[in-house]
């Protein structure tokens, strides 16, 4: 693959500051590209429900990497997409790239605004972050001992979120991914039975794992906090998803690195390494989602 090697891009990061678009920005960064953090503390500020931050926060940008909160399957997410990808071409942006998810019918319309654009776009469809279990999400629930999610035993190849900001970052300065749609895995698939143990043998305390109802799912939500507008929007998708349509995995991360993804194993081993997981007895399942994806 051929690098662009322009260095008078400007990339905005939407979600700068959240789990994939710091990682997303500190790599471009390192590359030498100039970037803009598209968040509500950034400089300029950027809030998807406020319309009136995109023009200071678009203007100049070559490229934009995309996310959306609180998922981009949301019924609001696609109109304010294409809203917003409609003023970035016509302000001179050339590159999209949207992370949207792997197996979210709702998540449709947001990519259908990107595709429809003029500029060369690039959809990233990502499994279940290996980061929601040490990066907000499910941090909480690992401290406290349990992780209750309405799955079942459903398999999925989670994905570290590092191998999402590399394949971006690639995609937004490289050449040969344009109108391409990539499904991002891990390299095997696990139930979130296997997840706990593997968290339990990495930080060297019981994790458990409870399956539960959608409408246990969605008390314990509500008693942790979760705005009662997210709420049934969790519910349904993780309902919907977590049904085993997702339970294989692809070689896309291999093809687009060169480089198998990285294994949840080695994940784990590095978050219980930092202290990450480390407690006292305190911790409490909250259902909570990063603010920024």
């Amino acid at each position: 693959m051929t690098q662009n090697d322009s260095r008078d891009e400007l990339i905005l990061v939407l979600g700068g500051t959240g789990k994939t678009g710091r990682r997303v920005a500190d790599r471009l960064t390192r590359r030498g590209r100039s970037v803009r953090i598209g968040s509500r503390t950034g400089d300029p500020s950027f809030d998807w429900a406020d319309a009136s931050t995109w023009d200071a926060a678009l203007a100049g940008v070559t490229a934009v990497y995309i996310t959306y909160y609180p998922d981009v399957a949301f019924p609001e997410a696609a109109a304010r997409i294409r809203a917003l990808t409609t003023l970035a071409v016509r302000g001179g942006a050339r590159r999209l790239v949207l992370l949207s998810g792997r197996g979210e019918e709702g998540a449709a319309p947001a990519e259908r605004a990107v595709r429809d654009t003029d500029a060369e776009w690039t959809i990233l469809r990502a499994s279940w972050f290996n980061q929601n279990f040490s990066e907000h999400f499910l941090l909480a629930p690992v401290l406290g001992g349990e992780i209750a999610l309405p799955a079942g035993e459903v398999t999925e190849p989670f994905i570290d979120v590092d191998d999402i900001a590399e394949v971006a970052v690639v995609a937004l300065t490289e050449s040969g991914h344009a109108g391409q749609t990539y499904e991002l895995t891990g390299p095997r698939l696990l139930t979130f039975t296997d997840i706990a143990a593997e968290i339990t043998a990495a930080a060297g305390r019981e994790i458990r794992y409870r399956s539960v109802s959608p409408a246990q799912y969605a008390a314990g939500a509500e008693e942790a906090g979760v705005p009662a507008e997210e709420i049934a929007g969790l519910t349904d998708l993780f309902t919907r998803v977590l049904d085993g349509r997702n339970s294989h995995t692809t070689d896309d991360v291999l093809r687009i690195l060169g480089r198998e993804a990285r294994d949840f194993s080695s994940y784990a081993r590095a978050v219980a390494a930092m202290g990450v997981w480390n407690t006292g007895g305190q911790g409490v399942g909250s259902t909570r989602c990063d603010p920024d994806a």
